[in-house]
């Protein structure tokens, strides 16, 4: 059984149990999955955005009772991840996202005129564009509801990040007391503990976490109610006033209406701005897990320092080798995210005059580096980071086998001394504990002091005061 619809280019038939309409038909027509699919978090987001619009069409008496009823329900289905059409639409897609909003509008037409016991494509009894388009415009819904989507990953991702940090910082004390070699340029630099190496990891991840929540700020200012163009043109004046209210009662988010609605449908600088952030937190991501590789090689022919969770066979060639794959995933998360960046970067910037047809290429990069970066970071909490063990025993033998050590023999005997001493262990392949015990420059118990944890965690030294 079919059913026909028409636009103003014609008819196009349709199964008569379709939710969608004529325009998502089109839509699938032109765009296929080119890139991929409408990432469902805009979808929920939509569904909230249309919430909030058909509660302030009902209010304002615009829609009946039992329409708005229908409606509402509809609307909060789609909110809640439930209402899906027969097929998915492109992400990449022209008319600045045009076709997800007319998706979502007949979506929510159809599966009202469901409830209310009518046919599929009624549009009489309920119309996609008179009744769920109502006071609105892809331009103003659009990215108010990628703001509302980004924000509530963003309250996910920061969520996330909490539970890496407290991990690391378990960690932080759990090697607190494991003396081991710091290095500079790859090369052998001065002792630390293991647990002030992951006291670095943990403020790093505690900045992101900042930052991510500050992003709310960034994202706080909606253009809805602006229409085409942020003039508002076409919508009531009572519902541009009261749709972004409902809208930040509905998501509990810190929503507030842009006082220029042309400047926020015109540019799209917050998204950049937030994309930047992600960027930030990818570079940490890349930073930490490439050091996880490199304290964890070998074991035998590299650093191996600490182990990693063992999560699976390495080769398929090399019997006992096993990968560190989840660190090796987090850098190629990390080298997307700051690929997405810059695709979001260039699309922002192309934006002509009073709208930014790019708007669907950057709602997909933002969303999907949210999704990556969510996933990826669960995954470096559970799998990589919770099972990380230290090798104490080698960072021993590093520490104690590298002239490095001497560096914290400064302070007693002068560089030029400890510089003699270094050069002498090196010439004749002894250490410098046997080198600074062999010439009585200190004693066993100095030596030992000098190197342990409490020595190395302490900030500097205290000068000894001259006895007068």
């Amino acid at each position: 059984m079919t059913r026909i619809e028409k636009d103003m280019l014609g008819e196009v038939k349709l199964d008569k149990e379709s939710l969608t309409g004529i325009h998502s038909h089109r839509a699938k027509h032109n765009f296929s999955l080119i890139g991929s699919e409408l990432n469902p978090r805009l979808l929920r987001a939509y569904g909230l955005v249309k919430l909030a619009c058909a509660e302030t069409n009902h209010t304002l008496g615009y829609l009946s009772d039992k329409k708005a009823q229908a409606i509402l329900t509809a609307c909060a289905e789609l909110a809640e991840g439930k209402l899906i059409g027969e097929f998915s639409l492109s992400a990449l897609q022209g008319g600045a996202g045009t076709a997800t909003n007319m998706y979502v509008n007949e979506l929510i037409a159809n599966r009202s005129l469901e409830l209310l016991g009518e046919e599929k494509g009624s549009y009489d009894i309920v119309s996609p564009l008179e009744d769920i388009n109502l006071h609105q415009s892809t331009n103003d819904t659009f990215p108010t509801s990628l703001k509302v989507a980004t924000m509530l990953a963003c309250n996910e991702l920061e969520e996330v990040l909490s539970k890496l940090t407290n991990t690391f910082q378990e960690k932080e004390k759990q090697f607190s007391n494991i003396v081991r070699l710091g290095r500079t340029q790859l090369q052998d630099a001065v002792a630390m503990t293991l647990g002030q190496q992951f006291s670095a990891y943990t403020e790093a991840f505690s900045k992101d976490r900042w930052r991510i929540y500050k992003c709310q700020e960034r994202l706080r200012s909606v253009n809805l109610g602006g229409t085409a163009i942020g003039t508002g043109m076409g919508a009531d004046q009572k519902y541009i006033f009261m749709a972004t209210d409902r809208l930040r009662k509905i998501t509990n988010l810190p929503i507030a209406r842009s006082e220029n609605l042309i400047q926020a449908t015109q540019n799209c600088d917050e998204f950049v701005e937030v994309s930047g952030f992600l960027k930030t937190l990818a570079t940490n991501m890349f930073k930490i897990a490439s050091d996880m590789r490199l304290l964890s090689s070998g074991p035998v022919g590299g650093i191996g320092e600490i182990k990693l969770p063992a999560r699976a066979d390495g080769s398929s060639i090399m019997p006992g080798k096993v990968n560190p794959i989840i660190a090796e995933m987090i850098c190629q998360v990390a080298i997307q995210t700051i690929s997405r960046d810059s695709a979001i970067t260039l699309a922002a910037m192309s934006g002509q005059l009073e709208l930014n047809a790019f708007l669907p290429l950057i709602a997909n990069n933002l969303l999907c580096m949210l999704d990556e970066l969510i996933d990826s970071l669960k995954k470096m909490n559970d799998l990589l980071v919770a099972g990380i063990e230290a090798n104490p025993e080698r960072c021993a033998e590093n520490l104690h086998s590298s002239t490095a050590i001497i560096t914290a023999f400064v302070a007693k005997l002068g560089y030029t001394e400890c510089a003699r001493i270094a050069a002498i262990a090196k010439k004749e392949n002894r250490t410098i504990e046997d080198v600074l015990l062999g010439e009585n420059l200190c004693t066993k118990e100095e030596y030992d002091l000098l190197t342990s944890p409490q020595s190395l965690v302490a900030l500097g030294f205290r000068k000894r005061k001259k006895k007068i």
